[in-house]
């Protein structure tokens, strides 16, 4: 299902040739380095870099009978660049290799989703101008509480995605890192310089310390950091389905000319999409448990993170991109219906006014425990009797000794509950 939306980009960074290719980028990396400390004759390192390259279907042709991905790798190679290639690999292990060629997939990939993010908030941003002062309710408990509005509401994703986008660029950072130090990180063969030389040419930090593999932590906060983003996608999604609903109809996903919500009942619009991305929320967060489990490893290094990772991390690499492109298509096309938004809040038919009403009798001198057991009860008679809640006040004697007509009036003022988003909004620099 992925790779039918999947921006092509994020497929070509988890291909098995990218994959090869940012093996061969370290490889060379680590060949210009030991050039560069005179370890390996110029004339070689020529050669090496001219004719270095690898065959696809050679790799997995030597890999069926060497069982070993990185040693099928290199015969590859060697097979290409001829005798000099002995200078090739010299002093690493294969995690040497395998560890920063990750780093250099995930920065690619924690790049686009970078960008995607940066995407979304422009339309969110966009959004909550444009219903800055759209009135609608606001529910907790997923009952009418008060009045807000549709911006503010807006506003509020925007902000989160703001910090995911910090959280998804201290990532990158994080992962940002190689490490060339040898078989349980001694550097017993290799040139500690190597590995900085190494890493300045590819653009990586070197990893202060390690030991086989670089720690996976990083790998962990990576992954993490997508689950929390993915979070994020799915509360707003889970929002739009709510207000979708056939009661409340203040929102809806687009609807495609030609696209069909039932096979079954031709009326049907459903919030497929949203629906979707909910599901896939929870993929991200299992694949952040297991990255959280791989960090414990036996002694210097076993390989039981490896086979795991190749499955998390291109598809959690992957599903962000794809929700993030999504959900960015889903708020962009949305149908807002502040028709609806009106028409419900009225529908309690004054009950969302009941704290105003409070207020105004404290401010009268009423204990605020007295005060609410008068609006209380209004409350629960007017909602009893099906009537508006301003009806149940006026006719309420104990309330009408302390508040005036006007001042019930405006108890029922929604534009009293609004009068601050300004500010709010300004806060924000919209």
């Amino acid at each position: 299902m992925i790779d039918r939306y999947t921006l092509p980009k994020m497929r070509e960074i988890w291909s098995e040739e990218n994959k090869f290719r940012k093996w061969l980028e370290v490889e060379l990396a680590v060949c210009e380095a030991w050039g560069r400390l005179k370890k390996i004759p110029s004339a070689a390192l020529t050669k090496i870099k001219s004719k270095a390259n690898f065959d696809l279907k050679r790799i997995a042709e030597i890999e069926k009978t060497v069982d070993h991905d990185v040693i099928a790798f290199l015969t590859s190679v060697a097979e290409k660049v001829g005798p000099d290639s002995r200078f090739i690999h010299m002093g690493m292990t294969s995690s040497d290799v395998v560890d920063t060629a990750l780093a250099l997939q995930m920065r690619e990939a924690g790049l686009i989703i970078a960008a995607d993010i940066k995407d979304f908030i422009k339309v969110l941003k966009r959004l909550a101008v444009k219903y800055r002062d759209a009135a609608m309710i606001g529910r907790t408990h997923g009952v009418h509480a008060e009045p807000m509005t549709f911006g503010l509401k807006l506003a509020l994703y925007m902000t989160e995605m703001q910090r995911n986008l910090e959280r998804m660029e201290r990532a990158v950072n994080v992962i940002s890192s190689g490490k060339i130090s040898g078989a349980v990180g001694t550097y017993s063969n290799i040139d500690p310089r190597i590995e900085e030389l190494a890493c300045k040419t590819l653009k990586l930090q070197p990893a202060r310390v390690s030991n086989q593999i670089l720690q996976r932590d990083r790998h962990a906060e990576f992954l993490t950091t997508l689950a929390v983003i993915g979070g994020t996608l799915e509360k707003i999604a889970l929002e739009v389905r709510g207000l979708q609903k056939t009661e409340i109809g203040e929102l809806e996903e687009p609807f495609r000319k030609g696209q069909k919500g039932s096979s079954a009942m031709p009326h049907k619009k459903n919030p497929i999409t949203c629906e979707r991305l909910c599901g896939l929320a929870r993929l991200l967060r299992g694949n952040a448990q297991v990255a959280l489990e791989n960090q414990a490893l036996w002694h210097e290094r076993d390989i039981s993170h490896s086979s795991a990772e190749r499955v998390i991390i291109p598809d959690s690499c992957t599903v962000m991109d794809y929700m993030l492109v999504k959900i960015t298509y889903v708020m962009d096309n949305l149908v807002v219906n502040t028709n609806a938004m009106k028409r419900n809040l009225d529908a309690t038919r004054g009950l969302i006014f009941s704290q105003r009403l409070l207020l105004a009798l404290v401010d009268k001198g009423l204990k605020r425990e007295d005060a609410y057991s008068l609006v209380q009860g209004a409350a629960m008679r007017a909602r009893g009797l099906d009537k508006h809640l301003k009806t149940m006040v006026i006719e309420d004697p104990q309330i009408m000794r302390k508040l005036s007509l006007k001042e019930i009036e405006e108890a029922f003022d929604l534009r009293y509950y609004l009068k601050n988003i300004g500010t709010i909004f300004e806060r924000l620099g919209l």
